[in-house]
């Protein structure tokens, strides 16, 4: 996964049930931070990691059988 990266976002706090939105960062303090698209606008969201969920829309790659990848 790379950052920044295209993501779905979930979180209630907000109501966003798969809201497509560019996770710039994750904060030391514990938030996401996102740029979301509203209205043809541009706006930036600080969602607390405790009240989200994130997904990538990248899937990872798919490894070959026998092929160690170290992270």
């Amino acid at each position: 996964m790379e950052i920044p990266g295209k993501v779905s976002l979930y979180c209630p706090l907000v109501d966003a049930k798969g809201t497509t939105a560019m996770l710039v960062s994750v904060s030391d303090d514990g938030y996401y931070h996102l740029q979301v698209t509203v209205k043809g606008k541009v706006h930036t969201m600080f969602v607390p990691i405790a009240q989200a969920a994130v997904l990538f829309m990248e899937p990872e790659p798919e490894v070959e059988e026998g092929l160690e990848i170290e992270r």
